[in-house]
């Protein structure tokens, strides 16, 4: 991993280093995947077994996965990791819970009553993907919030297995989060096939769920069809910066960095701290433990887009953080909480040495779909606020309308709409009159 002094930078050299990677995508990717969509809009079903002998390598004759597969994929799985989902998906929906959010209700004036209801989105598409590692984490991520919040159609993706078959553990844990549809469809078309509909797939009102750069373009380009579907957030390559101080243990800082980097080849990780010392250590830290992992090369062609930042001191390494916007965010110092106040821009943010990026993906209860590439900015993670809509209502009384009248009829009149203006002078005649 490079190092950097950050003091000795330019302001333009600063705003450099802190780039992220260009991504890894064709030129042409745009196109390649409004392709994709335009095929399965017309085509249907045909489409998506094209595309799935094409893409993934297998012929199906039917995607949606039958109670049989489901039943089956049960006796797969061991004891333990069904415990370990149990255990997951409790403390996930004891934290979302928590989250649901409440009618409002405010009188602003006598007889001027505002309200703001929540309804869920009706139907959800969820997308968990597949590639070189199954997720049923994003699964357990997805699900559990979206049956909270009472989504009545829900449909999960995910790539199937070159034998035609879905992972098992992706199977137990929609099976614990209440999905009973789920196609065997990854990629663009299985985007494709949720935003717009398939005569086996049904058509959704918002997507949700990671996935690689051409499940990315798919969401978005889904989203800017108003007949398609809307998406969760941008997103792009996974990423890590953790501030540790001189007393920081280096095993545990290497083993997060590391921890992030084995997601994929564009992820990034970035350490910085004030402490010469710590980045030798974690160096040596990085070599011995990177040898012994299973995803070694992945992490190593991460770890070359990756940095080391020297900085003065904690004060300085969150100015950082807060400029790069990290999706995760890691506060291996002294007084984690305590600094944990200057946090401005994160998805997620681990404080302590005890508290490893790992929880949040897994099991500690927060969910780990959040943005990525500088997003946390402006963008939050997903929450059950992604699950609903928020509708307004009001109420004027015959009195309300009387005081709150001169108001609106003034303003109307400022941007020249007179049927604004008189759709509110004509009920205040009537009042007038006697007539409410």
């Amino acid at each position: 991993m490079k190092t950097v002094q950050w003091k000795n930078l330019t302001a333009p050299e600063k705003q450099a280093v802190l780039n992220r990677p260009a991504l890894s995508q064709k030129p042409d990717l745009s196109v390649k995947v409004a392709e994709i969509i335009a095929q399965v809009r017309t085509g249907g079903d045909a489409a998506l077994k094209s595309f799935s002998e094409r893409f993934d390598g297998v012929t199906l004759q039917v995607f949606e996965v039958s109670a049989e597969e489901f039943q089956h994929a049960r006796g797969l799985v061991s004891d333990e990791v069904r415990q370990a989902m149990h255990v997951a998906a409790k403390n996930i929906e004891t934290f979302h819970a928590l989250q649901i959010p409440k009618n409002v209700v405010c009188e602003v004036m006598s007889g001027v009553v505002c309200e703001r209801r929540p309804r869920a989105i009706n139907k959800v598409g969820l997308y968990a993907p597949g590639g070189s590692a199954s997720l049923p984490s994003t699964v357990l991520m997805l699900g559990i919030p979206s049956r909270l919040a009472g989504c009545e159609v829900r449909v999960l993706c995910t790539p199937p297995r070159k034998d035609g078959s879905v992972d098992p553990y992706v199977l137990e844990a929609a099976t614990l989060c209440g999905i009973t549809r789920v196609f065997k469809l990854g990629g663009a078309q299985a985007i494709a096939a949720m935003a717009f509909g398939t005569e086996s797939v049904p058509k959704v009102e918002k997507l949700f769920g990671p996935g690689n750069s051409w499940v990315t373009e798919a969401k978005e380009q889904a989203a800017r069809d108003p007949r398609g579907a809307a998406c969760d957030m941008p997103a792009g390559p996974s990423e890590v910066l953790v501030i540790a101080d001189a007393k920081a243990n280096a095993q545990f800082v290497a083993a997060d960095l590391l921890s992030q980097a084995e997601h994929g080849p564009d992820s990034q990780v970035i350490l910085v701290t004030p402490s010469v010392a710590l980045v030798k250590a974690v160096e040596a830290e990085l070599l011995t433990q990177t040898e012994t992992l299973p995803r070694a090369e992945i992490a190593r062609a991460a770890l070359a887009n990756s940095l080391f930042i020297l900085v003065e001191n904690v004060e300085e390494a969150l100015a950082v953080s807060n400029e790069y916007a990290p999706e995760h965010l890691i506060l291996q110092v002294a007084d984690a909480r305590a600094l944990s106040g200057q946090v401005q821009n994160a998805g997620s943010v681990f404080l302590g040495q005890w508290s490893p990026e790992s929880a949040g993906d897994y099991a500690s209860g927060t969910n780990h779909v959040l943005p990525t590439y500088g997003h946390a900015r402006a963008v939050s993670g997903l929450s059950m606020d992604s699950f609903y809509k928020q509708i307004t209502f009001q109420e004027l009384t015959p009195a309300g309308l009387r005081s709150l009248g001169p108001a609106i009829e003034s303003l109307a009149g400022v941007e020249g709409l007179e049927a604004h203006r008189r759709a509110v002078s004509l009920r205040r005649q009537a009042i007038a009159r006697g007539e409410a």
